[in-house]
């Protein structure tokens, strides 16, 4: 991706530098952008992370169908506009061409854009315009390049004015490069920048003051982040420009800070303040019990946090970095309340040695990758099946609901323990379940469930089976032949029933809930 042209971003893949240049605090260097959508591929899970972030920010973007060459029996005009070539092609081709277009079309409206190809447009302020391009061929390109004039004059003419003041710009990257130590790709978006300019850059702790001692532009026809030597020194720059810049101490820069001239002293206070306020805005810690949130610049780590807010997923931190020890730190205090938030998630980092130790010890996951939608999609996953099994494991230590009807002529001994058949009418019973009478009168607990001499560990609605009681009554006296019996359930068990659980539950197990709950409010007890 090149950002040649002031204001306007290509949008291809969404890798740190889209979300750097979309930020919008301290001047956005990007009112318009071009998606670049694959004709033959159409609309892909980048393509609509993009489009997302585009619309979050309100960027008028248009869409350049890239890749029109490699569509079967395409013939290439190289550097010709798109309509001169689309008509030069057979009608066979023409109609594939127009299905493609279609289908980004349609792509879009599930966004609720209205789009059609560029030369259907009346308004361009009300549809996105597409335009079917070729990088390879130059095809289209002089089409792009008029509508982005028109653009221009749409929405950037205010915008495009640049003072002569102190130079403002945004890191795009920051990196150490041999022979120079480390620098800082900036785009300088307003005022003026020379060398010798003190600055102040937002860096990974407090803001950075330094003075520049040396700016470098790319040469004609190279970007500015050319790994080869291929730069030419330039005393002072004007917005707005694609410089790099070299100074001592920049080593803990952040892609995506913003960068300010500060000569004057009055002027570096409030430069430091500004850069302060921006960056904490981006970078926090709080008491939430949420996930850890890491990524390699502040417009990614923006973007990030954005999207997973939009999800209703809580953030407990968001910094810029690779994952560390201290991030697995914080999940774990997540894990002791919220085991299902306790993750680390992260975009286009690298994990530490430690973290990874860390993480095995404490079974704290890390979800890392260079899509958005891919690590949200990931934790949601793990989280949904975290949530599965602790409620699993909770609705399994749960008392269930039970009822009983002890069976005539099957009583075996009336006391000490008293052992009788019963007829489960509805629920479950186990061993260790406390009956009731329908008055609400405890008479003991289960002992052994049995059927044909076979202990049980359960039985269910249907099954008639004998048991034997842990209390002091006796079958005759407390309790009669054919009296029904319920399950008697903590509060606490039938609270999480009724509100928690209740989709796990059959009609017969929710019906005998509500007839417990009658009972407990006769005796005042519930």
């Amino acid at each position: 991706m090149k950002v040649s042209i002031p204001g306007i971003l290509v949008v291809d893949t969404p890798g740190h530098e889209v979300f750097t240049n979309l930020r919008v605090r301290g001047g956005s260097v990007s009112d318009i952008a071009i998606l670049v959508i694959d004709i033959l591929e159409g609309s892909e899970k980048q393509t609509e992370e993009c489009i997302e972030i585009l619309r979050s920010r309100k960027t008028p973007f248009v869409v350049a169908a890239n890749k029109v060459d490699k569509i079967p029996g395409w013939k290439p005009f190289p550097g010709k506009p798109f309509f001169e070539s689309y008509n030069a092609q057979s009608k066979q081709v023409q109609a594939r061409v127009d299905e493609m277009i279609y289908r980004i079309i349609g792509d879009l409206a599930r966004f609720g854009f209205s789009s059609d190809r560029l030369d259907r447009i009346r308004d361009f302020t009300k549809s996105v315009a597409i335009v079917p391009t070729s990088a390879v061929t130059g095809e289209g390109i002089p089409e792009l390049l008029a509508l982005l004039c028109g653009l221009v004059q749409q929405y950037l003419l205010k915008r495009l004015e640049v003072t002569s003041g102190q130079g403002k710009g945004v890191i795009l990257e920051a990196k150490e490069d041999l022979g120079m130590g480390h620098t800082i790709d900036v785009i300088l978006y307003d005022g003026i920048l020379e060398r010798g300019d003190r600055i102040v850059v937002g860096g990974f702790g407090e803001p950075i003051v330094t003075k520049v001692r040396a700016i470098l532009l790319p040469k004609p026809m190279n970007e500015i982040r050319d790994p080869e030597d291929k730069f030419i020194s330039a005393e002072r720059v004007v917005a707005a420009a694609g410089v790099k810049v070299v100074a001592p101490g920049l080593e803990g820069a952040v892609a995506g800070a913003p960068m300010l001239v500060a000569n004057d002293d009055s002027g570096l206070a409030s430069a430091i303040k500004k850069i302060k306020d921006e960056i904490s805005e981006v970078r926090f810690a709080s008491d939430t019990q949420g996930v850890i949130v890491k990524a390699d610049t502040l417009g990614s780590l923006e973007a990030l946090v954005k999207f997973l807010k939009s999800q209703q997923i809580p953030v407990r931190v968001s910094d810029i970095g690779p994952v560390s020890k201290r991030d697995l730190i914080e999940a774990s205090i997540v894990k002791r309340t919220k085991p299902e938030l306790a993750a680390v998630v992260g975009f286009n980092i690298k994990v530490t040695p430690e973290a990874e130790a860390e993480a095995k010890d404490r079974g704290i996951p890390i979800f890392v990758s260079n899509v958005i939608y891919h690590i949200v999609d990931d934790f949601k996953a793990w989280s949904a099946k975290m949530v599965e099994e602790i409620t699993t494991k909770e609705f399994s230590s749960v008392t269930l609901p039970g009822e009983v009807r002890i069976l005539p002529g099957c009583i075996f001994r009336k006391s000490s323990p008293p052992i009788f058949g019963v007829e489960v009418l509805g629920g479950t019973i186990k061993p260790g379940y406390a009956l009731m009478k329908e008055n609400g009168e405890i008479l003991g607990s289960i002992m052994q469930i049995q059927d044909s001499g076979k202990n049980l560990h359960e039985a269910k609605k249907g099954a008639k089976i004998a048991i034997s009681m842990k209390g002091d009554f006796m079958v005759g006296r407390h309790v009669q032949e054919g009296d029904i019996l319920l399950v008697s359930l903590p509060d606490n068990d039938l609270f999480l029933l009724r509100e928690k659980y209740r989709d796990r539950l059959g009609e017969d197990e929710l019906g005998i809930i509500e007839k417990i709950i009658k009972i407990r409010w006769k005796s005042s007890s519930f």
